[in-house]
């Protein structure tokens, strides 16, 4: 829970844009709103399953979509950006690009 909130505000406590702190905010509560109700797996643990199956590659951190409840990974390898969709709720990868 606190992982998601720290994470997701890093990037505007970092100096972001600002227009996206909103937004960001809303991710945020909505995370932590569905991890308390049992909707979705804390982003923590989502990370200790996902992140060793993108080995060689820069984890640089993770989003919340509330509509489908799928946190988006993103990691970066050799210049280029790999995005892993995870569902919330059982943790399993619902999608990849990139290579």
């Amino acid at each position: 829970m606190i992982a998601v909130l720290l994470m997701l505000a890093a990037p505007a406590a970092a100096g972001g844009d600002s227009a996206a702190a909103p937004q960001q905010r809303r991710d945020q509560r909505s995370a932590w709103a569905a991890r308390q109700e049992g909707r979705a797996m804390p982003l923590r643990e989502i990370e200790r399953r996902v992140v060793p199956q993108v080995p060689g590659a820069d984890y640089l951190g993770a989003d919340w979509d509330e509509g489908s409840a799928v946190y988006t990974l993103k990691f970066l390898r050799d210049g280029r950006v790999i995005w892993v969709e995870v569902d919330g709720g059982t943790g399993q990868v619902v999608g990849r690009s990139g290579r």
